[in-house]
């Protein structure tokens, strides 16, 4: 077999250095009551073509995106990708050498990384950011964790009902077994977190908000900053569509103190949920308590541009004990395509697409109201908004799957059990004015 290169000699040879006879001796040490006794029943072999076949056969069961037109958002985003990231990041420059395990002698990864923590401070208006996360939510739930550690006195941190619903849940996965407790901040009849009810919240480290939140309204997060300097307390910035900040100020200018957000949009493909690309940013007093790598760039004794890990606060660096994180690191290879995305799109680029975004969005949401559905919330969006469907449009919904190959928003009943009838939806520039003007046809 290609796959098992050791030949008999080489099996012989390494068996005697073993002392064992035969390779089933290798397994003595497990119990015979956990040994499987009967033969494992593994279809034959299939030749490289069957293969394929088998494979193609299997994908085909699945919903591809490109076959459906997607009004959904609701943290993973539709967007189009330019054909030349792809291929540059298909180079096995990049897609071999995604992390610098030997830091000093990786100097194109360290480049590279150093090109994307330096874009996305840009993007975010912040001092410093981390090679990626995994995901926005595990970025949220270290930025919340950096909260506690900071505000000892405090085992408890507030968390706006209006992030994702699944970031809420991995910060509780994070911080629960640690003895620490959420406080979930109630939202207003206008789709925002309630600032008031923050006002007599004690015991708390911090503050986490996200704007453009899940309904996809935009926060005052300046109001939110000046409550958490009132408390003494960290502010935390989150979102899930990285490319508002082609048109929205930026949290960084609110005087956020961390950030953290999901990249997905940056020329990562949706990939049914994955992978994602987590963003984590701070200000500089925040620098040491950033978990994951920095990189830093400096002169090498010819004066010749060098990158160095600056700051490296994981277990593969240091002490596992001494470590703020044992898993923050994304795989590199996000973080190099966000920042070939960003390089390729530029500042100019960016906004443009956020204004097709925005501009289709508000198309959809007048389109939609003039079919029946009301608006939830008087308030302004980015690419999302919440609508309240009329009788008979959760059938209507199913058959658009079935039928017109449509995904006509997501309910939010699962999410908020008091938002019956109430869905989420999103246009991105990839919709074009035929497919909102035919879903609002379809739906009336």
């Amino acid at each position: 077999m290609r796959y098992l290169p050791h030949t008999k000699e080489d099996i012989e040879a390494m068996l005697k250095v073993t002392g064992q006879s035969s390779l089933d001796d290798l397994f003595n040490c497990i119990p015979d009551d956990l040994k499987t006794k009967e033969s494992i029943d593994i279809p034959n072999a299939l030749s490289e073509w069957e293969l394929n076949a088998h494979m193609e056969e299997l994908a085909s069961s699945n919903i591809a995106c490109k076959e459906y037109k997607c009004f959904i958002g609701g943290g993973s985003y539709d967007h189009y990708i330019p054909a030349i990231i792809p291929y540059l990041i298909s180079r096995s420059e990049f897609m071999t050498a995604y992390t610098p395990y030997q830091p000093e002698v990786s100097q194109g990864t360290l480049q590279g990384i150093y090109e994307f923590q330096t874009m996305i401070t840009e993007l975010l208006g912040m001092d410093v950011a981390t090679a990626s996360h995994y995901d926005c939510g595990t970025a949220l739930a270290e930025a919340a964790l950096i909260a506690l550690r900071k505000n000892r006195k405090a085992n408890k941190i507030a968390v706006s009902s209006l992030v994702h619903p699944s970031h809420r849940q991995i910060i509780h996965t994070y911080i629960n077994p640690a003895g620490y407790e959420i406080i979930e901040i109630p939202y207003t009849k206008e789709g925002l977190t309630d600032l008031a009810a923050l006002e007599g919240m004690d015991d708390i480290a911090g503050i986490a908000v996200q704007s453009p939140n899940f309904f996809g309204n935009i926060e005052d997060l300046k109001a939110f900053k000046d409550m958490a300097d009132t408390k003494k307390i960290l502010f935390i910035a989150s979102f899930t569509e990285a490319l508002a900040f082609g048109l929205l100020k930026n949290p960084g200018s609110f005087g956020a103190d961390l950030v953290a957000g999901e990249g997905q949009s940056l020329g990562i493909p949706k990939s049914f949920g994955g992978p994602g690309l987590g963003l984590l940013a701070g200000t500089k007093k925040q620098m040491r308590n950033l978990p994951g790598r920095l990189i830093g760039k400096t002169s090498d004794t010819n004066g010749d541009n060098g990158y160095v890990l600056t700051l490296a606060t994981r277990e593969q660096h240091i002490r596992r004990e001494k470590a703020s994180s044992n898993i923050c690191s994304n795989n590199g290879l996000n973080a190099m395509t966000a920042a070939i995305y960003l390089a390729t799109v530029g500042k100019i680029g960016i906004r443009e697409i956020a204004q097709q975004n925005h501009d289709k969005a508000v198309y959809l949401k007048t389109s939609l109201e003039k079919a029946g559905f009301e608006s939830a919330f008087d308030t302004s969006f980015f690419n999302e908004f919440v609508l309240k469907a009329p009788a008979g449009f959760e059938q209507k919904r199913a058959a658009l799957v079935n039928d017109k190959y449509t995904f006509a928003g997501m309910k939010l009943e699962p999410f908020y059990p008091e938002l019956k009838q109430h869905y989420l939806f999103c246009a991105t520039e990839t919709l074009s004015k035929n497919d909102i003007d035919q879903l609002a046809k379809e739906v009336q």
